[in-house]
């Protein structure tokens, strides 16, 4: 069906773009195969509408013109869909190439290696060999393994609410969501999603790899607006102890936990295959050390030990 309306789609821009006078819907239809196989005038006429609306839609400027007859036409002049020349220099062509090479993700990759070959067709300039030699070293990627990235990400672009089941760290089992999505955002490795939480009232932030089973877009609009600047980073800070004024002591097996180990303030080597770290502790800090499991030991504080604990118990009941 997808394949279908596309073929349609390319067809009527393509007829539109060709022609020098206006078309009458009579003529479109006798030109376009989907078109002849509609069931009725009225089936055509609703397909016809959809599909020159999702063609201006995408940018392309449709004219309207009544001949002397008073039967509309339509046309899209070239002049008024063609775009200005696109000129880039070296350092802009570089920084496309970039950004080109983040996405790991097939589908972007695909459409973003796209663009590329185009630009590079109407002249965009190769990198310069300096800063390919300077950069190759550094291969910039954004890992996306998670199922919800994609549904995510077309919602947040189209202003679409959601609903999804979310695990959280402490919890046996998800529970429903539906939110309002915002923006995803990387960090530390882990996408997050923020936005409106519609049944708590408030903004909240997801991690992604805690969604379970599939995103589910609802045809509504959203109810809370949109900030100008979302700081999903500085929240997820927040929660992992970044910002806290508080220490927190704990045992690590060797070799293990290099994260931890980045943000530890002072490491003790111990002779039994443990060392002893001392790391930044706020509200948060127990669910990410959890993700360590056993290699992971808790000496204090007391709150933060328990705190482990239970969560540790409630994945083994999970």
């Amino acid at each position: 069906m997808a394949i279908a309306k596309a073929e349609r789609l390319m067809n009527l821009a393509l007829c539109l773009l060709g022609t020098r006078r206006p078309l009458s819907k009579r003529e479109l239809r006798g030109s376009i195969e989907a078109y002849l196989e509609a069931g009725s005038d009225d089936a055509f006429n609703r397909m016809f509408e959809r599909d020159k609306d999702d063609l201006r839609e995408l940018g392309l400027v449709i004219a309207t013109v009544e001949n002397l007859d008073g039967e509309t036409g339509y046309l899209a002049r070239r002049d008024s869909n063609r775009l200005p020349p696109i000129t880039l220099d070296a350092e802009e062509a570089a920084a496309l190439g970039l950004a080109a090479r983040v996405w790991q993700q097939a589908r972007l990759a695909g459409a973003a290696s796209g663009a590329l070959q185009k630009l590079r067709a109407a002249g965009m300039p190769e990198a310069e060999d300096a800063y390919e030699a300077q950069h190759s070293a550094l291969e910039t990627r954004i890992p996306v393994h998670e199922a919800a990235f994609e549904p995510l990400m077309l919602a947040c672009r189209d202003r679409r609410p959601v609903t999804f089941d979310y695990r959280k760290s402490n919890a046996v089992r998800p529970e429903t969501r539906q939110v309002e999505p915002w923006t995803l955002e990387c960090w530390r490795g882990h996408w997050y999603l923020a936005g409106w939480d519609r049944d708590r009232g408030a903004e909240r932030v997801f991690r992604l790899s805690r969604i379970t089973g599939k995103v589910r877009s609802r045809a509504a609009s959203f109810t809370a607006t949109v900030p100008d600047v979302v700081t999903v980073r500085e929240t997820v800070e927040s929660w992992a102890g970044e910002t806290a004024t508080r220490t927190a002591r704990i045992r690590l097996r060797t070799g293990a936990g290099y994260p931890l180990r980045a943000r530890a303030t002072s490491v003790r080597e111990l002779s039994d295959g443990w060392d002893e770290l001392e790391i930044p502790y706020g509200h948060g800090l127990d669910a990410w050390l959890v993700e360590f499991g056993p290699d992971v030991v808790v000496l204090e504080p007391a709150d933060l030990r328990a705190d482990v604990v239970d969560r540790l118990r409630a994945v083994a009941k999970g």
